[in-house]
């Protein structure tokens, strides 16, 4: 066994020590012991605790790897969370205002992906271990809506019927209007008995939908999603924002960025998340490279009432990005790229010079460099606002607002889209 002052914490939520070694579920100051196994600090045992220690709220904590920071007081990480964002801004030397921090309440996630194994006596889910391939079951979830919880009894009758004791299924389960949408991964392939059977297990949970490698095997009910006023039905294990509460905050920071303006551009619009609700008050151009995503969006826009006009586009963004002749008659273009950024798109919304952009973001170093991008061009990063939808992980979302002053033309149309 060695000694260790742990310096800082890693991008993972590690602490790190001298050498580089790494140490989980440590804290900066911390002195600690354990014996090193390559860069990785094992049977880490605390001699001097931080001040900012506290007590895990969830007894999965240790052996769950679901969650990274629950050892530590939520006001470390609100700093945290945000030191990392203004570090990377820093680093292409770039300063702004930063919000404070917006934090999801606990058990408030309503999307997961459990895995699911079969065993000797039956069936077991959960989340991984840290570190490691078993899987850990998590009755006492602190993290997930208790209708999400639901879900791990459905992963385990699924695992029954869909794989063998050498593999394990991923269930993604969300919560919807209409009850569970589950999407699962990583099964048997399909043939006509297990078909039948996960069929009968549709029925019997009472699942809103269930998917298998994006087939869907059964619909008792949309599982729909609803984006301001519009209902939405995704394809299969669509992108939705981890929590009602983060997308929510996430939502009013684009609608404080879009404010009057008549003439917006959504692009990486997923389902609609923003372009749905936006469209009560401005015309909306949404771009999405997915077919079955932006298909479900124009439907659920379609089917809404009072809305502004909406052109729903498929396009990769990344190989096509919009021109600045297209995006001349804009008055803001809102942006939530993966977490890949948007390097080419963002180059060409610097030279179309639109007045304000409003930028999300789950990846705190493509966003820097994308905002270098913005400023370097001329454009104002006005403010940050660091969202935590991904309580007690080391995960970092946020919303930002780019503007510039510049001389439009005072009507265009959008026709070419």
């Amino acid at each position: 066994m060695s000694e260790h002052k742990i310096i800082r914490l890693g991008h993972h939520g590690d602490g790190i020590a001298h050498g580089p070694v790494f140490a989980p579920i440590t804290l900066p100051g911390e002195v600690v012991t354990g014996a090193v196994d390559g860069q990785t600090l094992k049977e880490v045992r605390i001699v001097t605790p931080s001040d900012d220690r506290v007590a895990a709220p969830c007894r999965h904590f240790k052996s769950c790897g679901g969650c990274t920071l629950q050892h530590a007081s939520d006001e470390f990480v609100a700093d945290w969370k945000i030191g990392i964002v203004r570090s990377a801004l820093e680093a292409h030397g770039i300063d702004t205002d930063f919000r404070p921090i917006v934090t999801s309440p606990p058990k408030s996630r309503r999307r997961a992906t459990f895995a699911a194994k079969r065993t000797k006596k039956g069936a077991m889910a959960g989340f991984y271990g840290r570190g490691s391939d078993v899987v850990i079951e998590i009755p006492d979830c602190q993290l997930l809506l208790p209708q999400l919880m639901q879900g791990l009894d459905v992963a385990k009758e699924l695992a029954l019927i869909g794989t063998s004791r050498k593999a394990a299924l991923a269930v993604t389960v969300s919560v919807a209007a209409n009850g569970l949408d589950v999407a699962v991964t990583q099964g048997k392939p399909l043939d006509g008995p297990l078909r039948q059977g996960l069929a009968e297990l549709c029925e019997r949970l009472l699942l809103a939908r269930l998917s298998w490698d994006d087939e869907i095997i059964g619909m008792r009910k949309p599982p729909v999603q609803r984006f301001g006023t519009a209902e939405v039905l995704p394809p299969p294990g669509a992108f939705l924002q981890a929590t009602s509460h983060g997308e929510a905050s996430l939502l009013a920071c684009v609608r404080e960025v879009v404010g009057e303006a008549k003439h917006v551009a959504d692009l990486f619009a997923g389902c609609g998340t923003f372009a749905l609700p936006l469209s009560e008050k401005s015309q909306v151009i949404a771009v999405e490279s997915e077919p079955a995503m932006i298909k479900a969006l124009d439907q659920g826009w379609r089917m809404a009432k009072g809305l502004k006009p909406l052109t729903a586009v498929a396009r990769d963004l990344y190989r096509r990005p919009l021109l600045p002749d297209e995006m001349r008659a804009l008055d803001v273009v809102v942006l939530d790229p993966p977490r890949a950024g948007a390097e080419r798109q963002v180059a060409e919304i610097a030279k179309s010079r639109v007045p304000r952009v409003a930028y999300v973001s789950c990846n705190s170093v493509s966003f820097a460099r994308d905002a270098q991008t913005l400023t370097e061009a001329g454009y104002t990063l006005d403010w940050v606002q660091v969202v935590d939808q991904f309580r007690w992980s080391a995960h970092v979302e946020l919303a930002a607002c780019f503007s510039i002053s510049t001389e439009r033309p005072p009507e265009l149309s959008l026709t070419s889209f």
